[in-house]
Formats: structure tokens, C-alpha cells, sequence
């Protein structure tokens, strides 16, 4: 049976130069970003609390702004605001929406760009130079848990949407996050933070001089009950060590990384179930769900700059745990032992990203040229299995799977005049690996490449204002059990189609963003996104789901408004016309698609004294079946702080969550389930995870 209600949005895919001379080092337009002075220097500038860039963010990987929606944020930025959990820090990107189903060990949801991106699926993101994102994973396709970030390490988030972008391969089709953390901390750290539902975080983090580098510590333990009748049980651990030498363009860091976590679920209900007393809205239809997650990591980043360009180099290894025991159907499949199912991905990935940029005079011409290779390989022990209150009853499938690829690209950016660049760009990617199954014909091996070419323009400044336009082919990975797939495990003897590794996505943007206004940073950016035919492999049955062609078209609107250095003003509005353009008796409406999704953010406060914010957070409704007769709840959730900063570096701050009790849902679902006594064929209902009520939460920090 195919769990709908947790199926990621299926997707598609789908005459003679003058001898070059050595010029001065390109720099990208002024006026581009929310934060702009790392990419308007081949300098490091500083960034939040006087921290300068590392050498993974800086060098040939310099953000530059070549359209409209990019923009890069500083961990001050992300951490002005008060957020519940740790994936909500990314709700800084203008029109992502990150809420959570499950326990809070689990992989968020993610929303963008009409996208119901369930747990990753086509938002590549990255913490340090390591992918996130997991392919052929066990709940999954894209499968992007950050519960390991922290968010008080973070130095900067770059921000890039759409296709466009020669160094972005798979997963990356709605959107691209990299993050950077620091390499040093200008005072070491001591927090504690206390809140309602049996919420505590305690967290510690240093730096010091360690021969010709810096050493940085962190270290991080959460527990959190929630308020729901079965508690969450939160045991949360986490832990950064990383050695830092040199600077930005011309040092390294080696970092390890260790987290592990262990939580209850109550996960989406029934609403009937809550409509008729059987449960109440905080309660579970099965109080066994739940998850043990661990993950540990080591990474190393290299950059050097010479006479003849910059280069970096990363390389990293991952070994990354999960098991999950979900029941989102009840009594539909298995009326007498329930429908709980266990899933397990357990795997080592190890890969590298290797680029350099030259920066040339062609003729007159100012160009910059960047190389780059990108390779990952992933070994994994995949399974899925019926199970009872944990307990396991039989095995749908279980795999072993070896999976990797390696992606060359290379772009070019021209300054034709003062007012005009361009960026034209190709990247090649090959997918190969096998899968091994426990069920012999759905065993094989499965290769394919395909050529993405981009293409970007920049027109500006006048009047401190820019236009931007641009186009590009993507990809997206399909699951690689879905390539080899023969038979359908649930009964080992329905024929299942087979799908392609990979397919095509493709998109384009035309953007403004204008300084105009003193203080002011307004930018607006139209796009388009289609998908040719939208299929993956889903890890909750085992099997193969083929889907639609899609287009999407939509408009974002982002400002920035800082009238003192004390005060700012953000405002980011998306919407989103999201559409199958087949013809279907079932309807055109994708399901989860968001048409609005919108946030405003007031913060206040200098280096000492009283500072604090307000975010307001709009989730629109969205459609839940094709034919748009079943709708979700929209959401307006609203956050605030207060605190003050003492002198003698003290920091203490109150935080309330969902300021106003707002009653509305984190995620909305429509599909079949059963109760005990229903109709054996099910019922169709909406399945909701409510929203958490009001919550406070107190931390006091001493640096020293």
C-alpha cells in the first residue's frame, strides 16, 4: 500500500583570442545581498560578532549574487530570531517553510517554490562542505536531517534557487543552502536554556590557540518531553571539534562532528480520531512510534590562492544511522497486528568537491573561468519491515546498495561593459551503482549521465539597482532501487516498473533588486520550474510511484529596511502557482503545494542593553487532493524575544512560541486509514500534526 500522505512531491526529472593576460580579481556587483562585504572583496570580512569567513565559504567558492533570489545571511542574521527547533533557523531563506510531522529526531518538512519538498527532496543542503541530502535512503529520496547544525556556530548560509548554477547538482533544483561555520569565536560560550513542556538545552562552546591554528569546541545536549499525551523522550547529544589554519584564501580545517538522538513520535492523526474523543489533539493512535538517529563525520577543507587563481578543496566521510517505527494507516493493511512499519538506512559516504577560478583579460575582456569536480559514493544497508509495537513481524524488502556519481562542471563569467556581465555555464553528471536485494529480481545495476547547461545576465547598476535573468537545465536523482526494480516486494509476484536514474528538470528567473532607498534592500524575482514527468521510488512501501508533468510559476519578493544601526525590518512574500499540465479527470492541483507563504521580522538592539524580535511566520492553505475539494489549514504563527545584554557578558533572554495559542497544524495530509471497527476498505480523512501551543523559554549565556 502506498502511504501517500508521506510521499516526497514526485519529480522530474527531466576568430582567435588575443593571448590571455593576468588581470585584478573579478568582484561581483555592488549591492547584491543582504550581506554583501564578503562578496564585494577577495578579502575576508568580518562577519557576525567580528568572525571572519573560513576557508570553505571563501576563495573559488566566492558567493556571487548572478541572480535576483540569491543571497547570503550571517549567523547573527539566523540567530536574531527565536525559533522552536533546530531546522527552523533555515526559515531565514525567503519563502522556505520548515515544520515537522514526527518526532523531533526526524528529518523536517520542507515547503519552497510550490514545493512540498517533504524530507529534502530537491533543496540540496550543506553543512561544511558535506552533503546532506541522502540517496536510495530508507524513508526517503533527498532524505536532508540538519538536527546535528548548530545554529550558534553557523558564520553564513548562502542562498541560491533555481537551476542555474553550474557547481549545484543533484537535489538542488528548488533551491541550494550552503553552510559555513566559524573557525573561531570571539569569547567562549556557556548556555543554558529552561521552557515549557520539559524543554532544556544546555550548550558550551570555545575556542583557542593550538600551535600556528585554533581549535574550536562544542558541545550541545537537548531534552524535550513536548506537549503531547505519549511525551517525546528527546536525548539529544551533539559535539564539533575543528582545527582551523591560516586564512580565508590560504588555510585549512579539519573538523569531526558526532550526534545521536532518541525520541517518541506522535505523528500525524486521524482528525476524526479527535473529532470523535477517541483522541485528544495532542494524542497518538500508536504511542510506540518513534526513532534512534545517529550520525558522525569528518571533514577537511583546503584553499589556497596564487598568481594564477584559487583553488579549494574539500573532502569528507559520514557514517550516518536511522531507525524509524511509523503507523500513519492504523488497521488499513494489517487489521489484526496494525500497520507499524520499521525503516533502516545505515551508511558510509565519502566524497570530495574540488574547484579552482582564474581570472583572465581576453582581448580586452574581463572574464573569470571556474573548473570544478564533485564525487560522492554511498554505501548502504537499506531495509523495510512490518513490525508491532517495535517488534519486527516480516521483511518487505532489504538491500544493500553502492551508489555513486562524480559531476564536472565549469562556468564563465564576462564583464562586457560596466554594466553588463554574463555567466554562461555546463555541468556533466554520470550516476552508477547496484543493488543487491533480498529478493534476487529486484537485484542489478543501473548507470546514467546527463549534460546540464546555465546560462545567467546581470544588467546594472543604475540608480544602485541590478536586473538579472536566467536559465539553466537541472537533474534529480531517483532512487536507485526504483532502476532496478522488477517485482513488487510487498507480494513478490506484481510486475513493478522500472524508472529512470536520473531526470530532467529545467527553469528560469528574471529578477530585480534595487538599493535605491537609503537602508533599503528590495529584490523580486519571477521563475518558472517544470518537471517533465515526476517519478521516485517510495521508501514507505517499497515501490515505485510514477507521477505527472508539473510546471510551476511564481514571485517572490524579499526587503530588507535597517532605518538604525539599532532596528531592522524584514519582509518576505512568495507565491506560487503550482500546476499538472496534463490532462487528468482527477484534477490539475498538486497535492501540498503552497500557493503563499509569506514572514515579517522586527529586530532590535545593540552590542549591550535591551534587544529583542518579533517573526510572524504565514503558511497558506493548500490543496490535499487534485481537484482542490480538500484544503488544509493556512497558519500564522508568531515568535518573540526580549533580553538584554549585560557588560560583563551576561546574556539572558525570554523566547515565546506561538505567542498567540494559535490552534492550527504543522502539516496537513489527505489519504485512507482505518480505525479498529471502520470499514475494511478505510476511510478517507485529513491526517494533521498539530501546531505546539504557547511555549516559554528562558536562556541565560555568559561569554567570557
Amino acid at each position: 500500500m502506498l502511504h501517500q500522505h508521506e510521499l516526497p512531491p514526485v519529480y522530474v526529472t527531466a576568430p582567435e583570442a588575443a593571448q590571455p593576460k593576468r588581470i585584478a580579481r573579478l568582484k561581483p556587483s555592488q549591492g547584491r545581498g543582504r550581506s554583501t562585504a564578503a562578496s564585494q572583496s577577495n578579502q575576508p570580512a568580518a562577519g557576525a560578532d567580528g568572525i571572519t569567513p573560513t576557508a570553505s565559504s571563501v576563495g573559488a567558492d566566492v558567493l556571487q549574487t548572478t541572480a535576483a533570489s540569491t543571497i547570503r545571511f550571517t549567523g547573527a542574521e539566523v540567530n536574531a530570531v527565536p525559533f522552536a527547533r533546530t531546522g527552523e533557523a533555515l526559515e531565514i531563506v525567503p519563502g522556505l517553510i520548515v515544520t515537522q510531522h514526527s518526532g523531533e529526531g526526524k528529518a523536517n518538512q520542507y515547503f519552497l517554490r510550490g514545493f512540498n519538498l517533504d524530507h529534502g527532496t530537491d533543496l540540496s543542503i550543506k553543512v561544511d562542505g558535506m552533503p546532506v541530502n541522502m540517496p536510495t535512503h530508507g524513508h526517503g529520496q533527498g532524505y536532508a536531517d540538519i538536527s546535528f547544525m548548530i545554529p550558534e556556530l553557523i558564520q553564513s548560509i548562502d542562498v541560491r534557487k533555481g537551476p542555474y548554477y553550474a557547481d549545484v547538482g543533484d537535489f538542488g533544483s528548488a533551491g541550494a543552502l550552503s553552510i559555513d561555520y566559524v573557525n573561531k569565536l570571539p569569547k567562549n560560550i556557556a548556555e543554558m536554556t529552561f521552557g515549557s513542556f520539559g524543554y532544556g538545552r544546555a550548550l558550551t562552546a570555545g575556542s583557542t590557540a593550538v600551535g600556528a591554528g585554533t581549535l574550536l569546541t562544542a558541545i550541545e545536549g537537548v531534552k524535550y518531553s513536548g506537549p503531547w499525551d505519549v511525551t517525546d523522550d528527546v536525548r539529544k547529544i551533539n559535539g564539533v571539534l575543528r582545527y582551523s589554519q591560516g586564512t580565508a584564501t590560504d588555510g585549512l580545517t579539519l573538523s569531526a562532528m558526532a550526534y545521536s538522538n532518541a525520541w517518541n513520535s506522535t505523528d500525524q492523526v486521524a482528525q476524526r480520531a479527535i473529532d470523535q474523543g477517541i483522541i485528544g489533539r495532542f494524542g497518538t493512535l500508536d504511542p510506540t512510534d518513534g526513532g534512534v538517529s545517529s550520525r558522525f563525520s569528518l571533514s577537511s577543507n583546503f584553499a589556497h590562492s596564487s598568481e594564477y587563481g584559487q583553488s579549494k578543496l574539500s573532502a569528507y566521510v559520514i557514517r550516518s544511522d536511522l531507525q524509524l517505527y511509523n503507523n500513519f494507516t492504523y488497521f488499513l493493511d494489517n487489521p489484526v497486528n496494525g500497520d507499524q512499519f520499521n525503516q533502516l538506512d545505515r551508511r558510509t559516504v565519502g566524497g570530495f568537491d574540488a574547484r579552482c577560478a582564474f581570472d583572465w583579460r581576453l582581448g580586452g575582456l574581463e572574464t573569470q573561468t571556474r573548473v570544478g569536480v564533485q564525487s560522492r559514493y554511498d554505501d548502504v544497508q537499506v531495509g523495510l519491515f512490518k513490525t508491532q509495537q517495535r517488534g519486527w513481524l516480516s521483511t518487505v524488502r532489504k538491500d544493500r546498495v553502492q551508489e555513486g556519481n562524480v559531476g564536472v562542471w565549469m562556468d564563465q563569467t564576462a564583464r562586457w561593459t560596466d554594466w553588463l556581465h554574463t555567466t554562461v555555464g555546463i555541468r556533466e553528471d554520470v550516476f552508477a551503482g547496484r543493488v543487491l536485494s533480498d529478493l534476487p529480481e529486484n537485484s542489478g545495476n543501473a548507470q546514467a549521465s546527463i549534460a546540464s547547461p546555465k546560462a545567467g545576465i546581470v544588467l546594472g547598476p543604475w540608480v544602485k539597482t541590478e536586473l538579472y535573468g536566467n536559465a539553466g537545465y537541472g537533474l534529480h536523482s531517483n532512487d536507485i532501487r526504483g532502476a532496478t526494480i522488477t517485482v513488487d516486494p510487498n507480494d513478490k509476484v506484481t510486475p513493478a516498473d522500472r524508472v529512470p536514474l536520473l531526470v530532467r528538470s529545467r527553469g528560469g528567473e528574471v529578477g530585480i533588486r534595487t538599493k535605491a532607498i537609503e537602508g533599503l534592500t528590495s529584490a523580486v524575482a519571477v521563475f518558472v520550474l517544470d518537471f517533465d514527468s515526476e517519478l521516485l521510488f517510495v521508501g514507505d512501501a517499497g515501490t515505485t510511484e510514477a507521477s505527472r508533468p508539473s510546471r510551476r510559476v511564481g514571485v517572490e519578493w524579499t526587503n530588507k529596511y535597517k532605518p538604525a544601526s539599532w532596528l531592522t525590518f524584514d519582509l518576505d512574500v512568495a507565491y506560487t502557482r503550482a500546476r499538472f499540465t496534463d490532462f487528468d479527470s482527477a484534477g490539475d492541483r498538486i497535492p501540498g503545494a503552497p500557493s503563499w507563504i509569506a514572514s515579517g521580522v522586527v529586530t532590535f538592539g545593540e552590542e549591550s542593553g535591551w534587544f529583542g524580535a518579533l517573526k510572524g511566520r504565514y503558511f497558506g492553505p493548500r490543496p490535499l487532493i487534485e481537484d482542490d475539494s480538500v484544503r488544509s489549514l493556512s497558519s500564522l504563527i508568531i515568535n518573540a524575544r526580549l533580553g538584554y545584554r549585560f557588560d560583563n557578558g551576561l546574556r539572558v533572554h525570554f523566547d515565546v512560541l506561538n505567542l498567540f495559542n494559535a490552534k492550527t497544524n504543522q502539516i496537513e495530509y489527505y489519504y485512507l486509514s482505518r480505525l479498529p471497527g471502520e470499514p475494511i476498505g478505510g476511510v478517507a480523512d485529513r491526517h494533521v500534526h498539530p501546531t505546539e501551543p504557547l511555549a516559554v523559554r528562558i536562556t541565560a549565556r555568559a561569554s567570557f
